[in-house]
């Protein structure tokens, strides 16, 4: 694997750490923490923090019942899926099979050899895996939101630098690119958005409504 030089920022770690990321932006964020030892020790140090946080507050009595409740949720035996979560599968981490239920993608073609999955969509966001052929770019476009995409295989470039296997681009409302996938390998890549995409020609426009994005 390429050195991984694009990381998620501390605040998207925290919010992550959290529980309060959506679950689109979730999967990409625990996806590239599965692939990049800095951000996962990074996060690691973050849930020290808040495990501190947590440590130093007050403590507060509770009735018999509820604690009784509580132990006995404890002894529970964990839920069948979490213990069969799905693995790494060939470039797909973990939290991508998770979130693919353990079944390869289903491409859908977008046109000029690009293709796309789409794992879930809902009123926080959508989750897609994205195709492009070497040296094929995306439209121009901008963002309505916030937009993540990580590197799976292959690479891609646009206005703001090169991306590899690994890295995850940040993407706000104020950039508008054009990703260019690199040479080799198609670019495969997870992308997470939590608004539709806008972008500068009509003919993507046109189809925006068709693809879902």
């Amino acid at each position: 694997m390429t050195e991984i030089t694009h990381h998620i920022s501390e605040e998207l770690l925290t919010a992550y750490a959290a529980g309060s990321l959506g679950q689109a932006f979730s999967v990409a964020v625990a996806a590239h923490v599965s692939l990049c030892l800095e951000c996962r020790a990074r996060l690691a140090a973050v849930e020290h923090v808040g495990g501190a946080v947590l440590d130093g507050l007050a403590t507060q009595s509770v009735g018999g019942d509820l604690k009784a409740a509580v132990m006995a949720a404890l002894d529970m035996p964990a839920p069948a899926e979490e213990a069969t979560a799905p693995r790494r599968s060939g470039i797909y981490p973990g939290a991508v099979m998770a979130a693919l239920k353990g079944r390869p993608p289903k491409w859908r073609a977008l046109g000029a050899g690009i293709r796309q999955c789409i794992i879930s969509e809902g009123p926080d966001g959508s989750l897609r895996l994205l195709y492009i052929p070497p040296g094929q770019a995306v439209p121009d476009h901008g963002h309505g939101g916030l937009e993540m995409t990580l590197v799976l295989q292959g690479s891609f470039h646009d206005e703001t630098g090169q991306f590899g296997v690994g890295d995850i681009e940040i993407a706000a409302e104020e950039l508008e690119h054009t990703p260019i996938a690199g040479q080799g390998l198609a670019c495969i890549c997870l992308a997470a958005t939590d608004a539709p995409l806008r972008f500068r020609s009509w003919l993507p426009r046109l189809l925006q409504p068709v693809f879902r994005i």
